[in-house]
């Protein structure tokens, strides 16, 4: 079984936690015991997990990320977002989550986020029931 969900970017670069989004999901397809993958069809977005627990984390992976990929000018691609399609093949457009008893597997502190590197945008996330 597969979901498609449309999410809403307000920033060029923003995580967007998508936790509730999947649990729903999860609930819907009456999932017990098994995986769920999470894809993002887009060369310029990514999904992770990640901490949930204090704001400043986004905040300091962008940092971070626009460290280890800055908008340069030497870039050639016209569109002029060849950082962002660096940072989504960085952090990746897919991932899977393990569900038992009805419940994601995740950490205390972790949510799922999907990570927005050319926005403001209409995306798509497609969740797998594995």
């Amino acid at each position: 079984m597969a979901k498609k969900i449309s999410v809403h970017s307000k920033k060029r670069e923003e995580l967007i936690n998508i936790t509730s989004e999947v649990k729903t999901f999860i609930n819907e397809a009456g999932i017990s015991n098994g995986t769920i993958a999470v894809f993002i069809p887009h060369t310029t977005a990514a999904v992770t997990i990640n901490e949930n627990a204090d704001p400043d984390v986004k905040h300091d992976l962008i940092l971070a990320l626009n460290r280890i990929s800055p908008d340069l000018p030497a870039f050639k691609h016209t569109e002029g977002n060849s950082d962002a399609h660096t940072k989504s093949s960085l952090i990746g457009c897919s991932l899977n989550v393990i569900v038992n008893n009805g419940d994601l597997i995740l950490g205390t502190w972790q949510s799922i986020y999907f990570c927005e590197f050319d926005g403001p945008r209409h995306r798509t996330v497609i969740f797998q029931a594995n």
